[in-house]
């Protein structure tokens, strides 16, 4: 085919800011627009933003935006002085709101912005709502350039099913790049790189036994203080720490490592940024117009218009593409609770009723039912996980089943109970033991994992060392009990940076984590904790297999309830069993009895007060064999419990 030179590219030697994009060409097939308007498009990414063509023998940069309320856009920037007049685009015929031309000679790295002209003689100046690349904030533009890496982590790829199933170790180490390290933990401005994170980062999740990490939103976002919940860039990591191959090359470290990334993503809310998504062409293109849907009190933020089917194509584009182009295991999908629910955080008249006279945001729901059908049909291999906080049914229930379809959910009933519980003075424990046994009635009623997460250790709420009570010891002794509760519980496990060595600040997104705090002793020893308690729930089948079904659990002792002492038994699919004994009181607990169903001898596994974790050292040693029993089960076994200690028994093959 003869190539020949587009009729508006001017000689060499004419300034190409004066150049007009070349009308004809487009990426978008009659399909992909009908997808788009449909709300099934899954990979708008490319499709819309700038992408590198070559268009008849010339190099430029294609773009492509939805303004549908606009009467003019053109793409202004650094290779036409921010012109709002050279680079003009043009509407497709088809009236599908889509914004589009080629541009000859835009090369990669160039400032860009989309100028736009609402109907209503508005104009506005924003920034690409595909872009891979912007500014470093306080500045907001987007960047031209494709993404090219080659990925090394093949050997993971090819086990990821296995390594990502529900019936596999899942226990979740949260970070929030920013603030795990800093260069200098004074200077707000300054971070490591992605390459200098993950080469602590890496081996540091590693050691400590995690299987995977979850981090809090790497998406573009202009305010540090939102934590990344606020985003800008639903297509781009932040360039706070670099450039999204550096991204790519993270996700591929921790891969080459064995472990599984998992990204927060926040499909809920946006911003009113200037330059981000809120009123984009002069309408409410992407929110609610109804501000009783459309702006959420919480966050001073906006909704997006579930509604509205473009938007649910580029919310639904925005969840592949992590899934797609950087590897990611999972996502966790953020304030799931307040997607669906019309009344959320709203007071009685602020909000209006659906269809059916019920507080279901119907198009939410539909929406997230699309979501997950299609992320576990293109990558049966990850996990969405859902923050959500009600009694909603069938969150991580398949689709088909009338459920949400999400692969795991926040349990945020177990987490506020048991953090109430160990709040409270031992003395007082005895009198609310149910906030410990209460979650056992509905654990297997959803795929639950159990958070610890950022929430619980900010605005006041104290670092998770100093919501236990007593003196230092006890503090520390209360902690690993709770953790020893948490990994032997049903359930996969999620524990927020920072509570695995027991810091004794409130987490604070502009400075590291207080490491220092390694020199001492409690410290020290709660952080050997955290590392041999994951090696046990990620190596003891019992503990993980089959781990969303009450066939796997069993209560055994609970009738001494002044002395705040539980028994469970965790059972795996071939007959193991752990036992596991908590004593809730700074009591040490001499010859105590425990009434079990089995004739088979134990052996302690691990035991929260041994004094490598700077515990007292009230331990059980060597083989502890079963008596006749005396309290109405057929056997006995006599164990040692350790004071606000676990201990945790592994039965022997005889």
């Amino acid at each position: 085919m003869t190539t020949r030179r587009p009729n508006n590219v001017p000689p060499d030697n004419e300034p190409f800011r004066t150049l007009q994009p070349v009308e004809p060409f487009t990426l978008f097939s009659a399909r992909d627009v009908e997808l788009f308007q449909e709300g099934r498009h899954d990979h708008l990414y490319e499709r819309f933003g700038s992408h590198a063509v070559t268009y008849e023998g010339v190099a430029g940069t294609y773009f492509a935006v939805w303004a549908p309320n606009a009467a003019f856009v053109s793409v202004i920037g650094d290779f036409n002085e921010w012109n709002a007049y050279s680079h003009t685009l043009f509407p497709r015929w088809d009236r599908s709101g889509i914004w589009e031309g080629f541009l000859p000679h835009v090369k990669a790295g160039q400032l860009y912005k989309y100028f736009i002209r609402s109907n209503s003689g508005e104009e506005l100046r924003k920034g690409d709502p595909f872009a891979n690349r912007w500014e470093l904030r306080p500045k907001t533009a987007s960047i031209t350039g494709e993404m090219q890496y080659k990925w090394k982590d093949a050997a993971w790829m090819k086990q990821r099913a296995e390594k990502n199933s529900l019936d596999s170790p899942f226990s979740v180490y949260e970070v929030h790049l920013g603030s795990w390290r800093r260069p200098d933990p004074g200077d707000h401005e300054r971070f490591y790189t992605y390459g200098e994170i993950a080469e602590k980062l890496v081996p540091y999740v590693k050691e400590m036994g995690f299987t995977h990490v979850e981090l809090m939103p790497v998406m573009e976002h202009p305010f540090d203080g939102s934590w990344g919940y606020q985003l800008t860039g639903f297509f781009a990591p932040t360039a706070r720490y670099g450039s999204p191959e550096d991204f790519m090359a993270f996700v591929d470290a921790f891969h080459q490592a064995g472990i599984g990334v998992l990204l927060d993503w926040v499909p809920s809310h946006f911003p009113y940024d200037e330059h981000g998504l809120y009123r984009f062409d002069g309408s409410h293109c992407y929110e609610y117009a109804d501000m009783r849907k459309g702006f959420h009190p919480d966050w001073n933020s906006y909704v997006f218009n579930y509604g509205r089917y473009e938007v649910r194509s580029f919310l639904l584009s925005s969840a592949v593409f992590w899934l797609d182009k950087f590897h990611a295991d999972g996502l966790r999908v953020d304030a799931v609770a307040s997607m669906i629910h019309l009344d959320y955080s709203r007071r009685a008249g602020t909000w209006e009723p659906n269809e059916h006279g019920g507080n279901e945001n119907l198009e939410a729901i539909a929406f997230v039912k699309d979501l997950n059908s299609i992320i576990y049909q293109r990558f049966p291999d990850v996990q969405t996980i859902a923050e959500e906080s009600t009694s909603f049914y069938g969150v991580s229930r398949p689709v088909s089943m009338g459920g949400l379809g999400f692969g795991m959910k926040w349990m945020m009933g177990w987490m506020n109970d048991t953090l109430d519980y160990f709040h409270r003075d031992p003395y007082f424990r005895k009198w609310y033991q149910n906030q410990i046994t209460f979650s056992i009635m509905y654990a297997f009623s959803e795929n639950f994992m159990l958070p610890l997460s950022h929430d619980e250790v900010v605005h006041g709420k104290s670092p998770l060392l100093y919501k236990m009570p007593g003196d230092d010891w006890q503090k520390f002794a209360n902690l690993r009990l709770l953790y020893s509760y948490m990994f032997t519980h049903p359930g996969t496990k999620l524990l927020f940076m920072g509570g695995e060595f027991g810091d004794t600040r409130e987490w604070d997104y502009k400075t590291e984590l207080s490491w220092h705090l390694l020199q001492h002793r409690p410290h020290a020893g709660l952080l050997q904790f955290v590392k041999a308690v994951n090696k046990l729930y990620t190596q003891e089948t019992a503990l993980y297999s089959q781990q969303f079904s009450g066939d796997t659990f069993e209560w055994i002792h609970l009738a001494d309830v002044d002395n705040s002492v539980m028994v469970y038994a965790r059972k795996g699919p071939k007959g193991e069993k752990l036992l596991v004994a908590l004593n809730m009181t700074p009591i040490a607990r001499e010859d105590y009895p425990i009434g079990i169903p089995w004739d088979g001898e134990f052996v302690e596994v691990l035991n929260s007060d041994a004094p490598e974790y700077y515990g007292s050292g009230v331990v059980n040693k060597g083989v502890i064999r079963p008596v006749p029993g005396r309290f109405g089960k057929p056997w006995d076994i006599i164990l040692r419990l350790p004071p606000l200690g676990a201990t945790i028994l592994k039965m022997q093959e005889r």
